[in-house]
């Protein structure tokens, strides 16, 4: 059997769902397919318990694919995104500094949700969509492309003609493969622990990067959960440390989450199940193949640091979306002018995002003197601190 569809996106993660979500909106015919049917529920055994923080620039898009009215319900906003260095002699903030949303913008930094939310509502608006279908439990077996067309094999032995396939299947992604495409790896050597936590102080819509070695540890801010205030935490260590913290007893670990946090939200109960992610960062050679569109994990993987990851691949679904139209979908002209656009701002991303990490792991002390240092530097000149700020969401 041989369907055929406008855009066909192999991968149903955040990023390939958004993509499905966006071209049915904009009336085009959507096929989305995953090999492993997404995780829509909190306590689930094998639910993403990362956060994505979508910036300003990333809800506009939002809005044209009819997600954000069911996600801003369930949003937190991050109103100021607070840095701390506590890379003295003792594990205590020796430096705080606060960069607010109001003095560039009239609305926060952006807004927080949990991964496993997008997932239950970015499939909510996909069935309200009658264009757009998502198949869960079956990927992209097998890809023959050619001038006119994208020719999918599917894992359950269907195929599908597709004028643009869209490659959102991961880091890994069998289609960039299928394509030739290669891809330049930076390994740290660092994995990263996610997991919710309650707290007895409010956040009051803080984000917070603490700075000391191994990389940061991450407090994002969460709705009250059971009557406690809730808050994400991305903590990056390097493997063997990641390794020593998981194997800890509940009420140790929460005593060293604690102690690292520089107790700034008081004690930290742990109130989820830990996950356990590894730390890359990599990118494609190239964003695009014959008929074939590259987009997040499968162009581009970045540490978690200052809410990059999934915002990235939303700004190469909208310049996809801006490039698109009836007559041009999936053509050369289409595809070079989207590689064109965003490989060279990725690629800078990718190294600034690149250098933060890297001064985010230093462990001798004239190195995180140093990093102190820079930033008190870069702090303290407003104009910069500002440009810093802009640059950060994207919108310059």
């Amino acid at each position: 059997m041989r369907e055929s569809v406008d855009v066909l996106v192999s991968g149903g993660g955040v990023a390939g769902l958004a993509a499905a979500a966006a071209f049915g909106s904009a009336g085009y015919s959507v096929l989305c397919v995953d090999p492993v049917p997404p995780v829509t529920a909190q306590n689930a055994p094998d639910a993403d318990l990362r956060t994505t923080a979508f910036l300003q620039p990333s809800v506009a898009l939002l809005e044209s694919a009819g997600l954000w009215n069911r996600l801003a319900p369930h949003a937190m906003p991050l109103q100021i995104m607070r840095i701390i260095d506590a890379g003295g002699d003792a594990a205590a903030a020796r430096a705080v500094h606060d960069f607010d949303a109001s003095d560039i913008s009239e609305r926060p930094f952006g807004w927080n949700l949990p991964n496993w939310l997008l997932r239950r509502e970015f499939l909510a608006r996909l069935d309200e969509l009658p264009q757009a279908e998502f198949r869960p439990g079956i990927g992209a077996a097998r890809l023959f492309t050619r001038e006119s067309e994208a020719l999918v094999t599917l894992s359950d032995g269907r195929r599908v003609s597709a004028r643009l396939l869209v490659a959102a299947d991961g880091r890994n992604s069998p289609m960039r493969q299928a394509l030739g495409i290669g891809i330049r790896t930076t390994r740290y050597g660092q994995k990263a622990l996610a997991f919710t936590v309650t707290h007895p102080k409010p956040h009051n819509m803080v984000s917070t990067e603490i700075h000391r070695s191994g990389g940061p540890f991450t407090l994002v801010p969460l709705p009250d959960r059971n009557g406690h205030h809730a808050s994400a935490i991305v903590w990056m260590e390097s493997g063997p440390e990641v390794a020593r913290l998981r194997a800890l007893p509940t009420e140790a670990f929460e005593a060293e989450m604690t102690a690292r946090s520089c107790s700034i939200l008081g004690p930290l109960t742990l109130a989820s199940a830990l996950t356990v992610w590894p730390i890359i960062s990599q990118i494609a050679d190239r964003f695009a193949g014959e008929r074939t569109a590259l987009i997040a994990e499968a162009a581009h993987v970045v540490p978690p640091i200052g809410a990059q990851g999934l915002n990235m691949s939303l700004a190469d679904l909208r310049v996809l979306l801006e490039l698109a139209n009836p007559e041009v979908l999936g053509s050369p002209a289409m595809l070079e002018s989207y590689h064109r656009r965003r490989w060279p701002e990725v690629r800078i991303r990718v190294a600034g995002v690149d250098l933060l990490n890297r001064a985010s792991m230093v462990g001798a002390q004239p190195l995180r003197d140093a990093r102190a240092a820079a930033l008190n530097l870069l702090y303290g000149v407003a104009p910069v601190r500002r440009g810093l700020m802009q640059m950060g969401m994207g919108m310059r």
